[in-house]
């Protein structure tokens, strides 16, 4: 995630700029005679920040502006560092005044380190400002507001599309899970990113002909742990049991292992010789979902199960569901422009809901822009055969409000599979600045806005863990923040 740092740019200059305007005020920066110098600050922030959404924007297609906002960041650091230094350096002011009144010519070292470090990081700025000029970047008003969350964007018929067109294939699923009489099964459904691999597994996990099994769900992800994956398992089979205290009979067992990386031969018969122990002598039915045929075709015990990709027909659907198509004006138009546009995501769902939320505020002209946008271009020319998702996903990413692209971009510092804490990640976000508050409206309040419109987007997904209060970053959104 080398890149992610240009990704915070807006957040690091927006810490500066508030710093520089703290300092300008301060009483003794005024006596050390800084206020042209801050005051020249202040002007060059101030031209940066016109233009920072549109560099943002550009840095997906353009490597040089991604160097240009990673310089910015490192900059916008250095001033804050700068200004840190000086709240440490004016401690030492009535040491440094009683001295001076016995030298009166001197002129101590914060003094002159702080001339020093103010000219170089400010000529360091004017450089970058300048910079600027030659990638033909575009002013644009504020767009760091905070915004209140659309209540139709948590409405169940949002959610239901998050598993629109699957229905036939649940039953595909079901049927190979439960016609063999087998007392071992492991079934793995794989295909692509963002295909809608663990919504398939959802539905199946949550339908109620499995209502009276031992339930286990774990994200496994790229570091493949056993251990901990089967004391997690262990765990929520000994919960379900607890929870059932009026049964005393066994219960059979469905596990999902959702997006195995693992393709260790030893590794993976290891797990599959662990998975046979954990019904103790009941039932056990295992989900293993994957993006690799290679890896289903070592896991499986007997079957597996490609996911299809959606009909254009389904992701037209998808889309037509979240931007509220009934309610629109010009809907010839508009479906002429929009079933060209699902033809694009390629059958993924990630893709279409990503689309869908992105065409939801928008015009004709808006929907028009989408259609012949750039990046659909630009995303053949990188190295994953998946072109048209990924161009779904930057469009997407580009066009949320800039304090949103600041969390989330924030979040891809983790490890991948990495569960996030909500209540740490609504502190960590407010820390930083991505999130404001008012005497009406807390920063937690915020917090869960955003959180609430990452989810809606399946930018991010709850972790299945015991507290619904985790989350995970979507796998197939990381490649959003991956410039290869």
């Amino acid at each position: 995630m080398a890149e992610i740092g240009g990704m915070l740019a807006a957040s690091a200059l927006k810490m500066a700029a508030e710093r520089i305007a703290e300092a300008a005020g301060d009483r003794v920066m005024l006596q050390w005679k800084f206020s042209d110098d801050l005051e020249d600050m202040e002007d060059t922030v101030e031209s940066i920040q016109a233009v920072l959404e549109d560099a943002e924007g550009q840095s997906f297609q353009n490597a040089s502006v991604r160097l240009w906002l990673k310089r910015l960041t490192r900059a916008s650091n250095d001033i804050s560092d700068m200004f840190d230094e000086f709240e440490v350096n004016k401690t030492k002011k009535s040491v440094l005044r009683k001295l001076k009144v016995l030298h009166p010519c001197l002129k101590f070292a914060p003094e002159v380190g702080m001339a020093s470090k103010m000219k170089k990081v400010r000529d360091k700025l004017e450089k970058i400002s300048n910079h600027h000029h030659k990638f033909s970047l575009m002013e644009h008003s504020s767009s760091n507001v905070q915004q209140g969350i659309d209540e139709r964007a948590t409405s169940s018929e949002v959610v239901k599309t998050k598993i629109l067109g699957r229905d036939e294939e649940k039953w595909k699923v079901m049927d190979l899970l439960t016609t063999p009489k087998s007392e071992y099964i492991i079934l793995p459904i794989y295909g692509i990113g963002g295909m809608g691999k663990t919504s398939l597994a959802q539905l199946v996990f949550n339908d109620t002909h499995f209502k009276e099994y031992r339930k286990a769900w774990v994200y496994v992800g790229k570091t493949f742990d056993w251990k901990k994956i089967k004391k997690s398992v262990e765990r929520q089979l000994c919960n379900t049991q607890k929870q059932d205290i009026g049964s005393s009979a066994p219960k059979d067992v469905l596990i999902v292992l959702d997006d195995l990386w693992e393709d260790d031969d030893s590794k993976l018969t290891d797990l599959k010789d662990s998975l046979k122990m954990v019904g103790n002598g009941c039932k056990v039915h295992a989900i293993v979902t994957t993006r690799y045929a290679g890896i289903a075709e070592k896991i499986k015990e007997d079957k597996d199960y490609k996911i299809e990709p959606l009909s254009s027909c389904t992701c037209w659907t998808i889309i037509k569901q979240i931007v509220g198509f009934e309610d629109k004006a010009d809907k010839k138009k508009l479906e002429e422009i929009g079933k060209s546009i699902a033809e694009k995501c390629d059958g993924v769902a990630l893709a279409a809901r990503a689309i869908g939320y992105l065409l939801k505020s928008r015009d004709l002209k808006g929907w028009d822009s989408v259609q012949k946008s750039g990046f659909w271009n630009a995303s053949r020319s990188g190295s994953s055969p998946y072109y048209n998702v990924l161009a779904s996903l930057k469009l997407s990413y580009n066009n949320l409000p800039a304090y949103l692209r600041q969390c989330l971009a924030y979040c891809a510092i983790f490890p991948k599979g990495h569960n996030m804490a909500k209540h740490d990640l609504i502190y960590q976000w407010a820390a930083l600045g991505f999130i404001n508050w008012s005497d009406d409206i807390s920063f937690w309040q915020n917090g869960e806005t955003c959180i609430k419109q990452l989810l809606d987007l399946s930018f991010f997904q709850h972790s299945e863990s015991p507290s619904v209060s985790y989350l995970i970053l979507n796998t197939s959104v990381i490649a959003v923040f991956s410039f290869d």
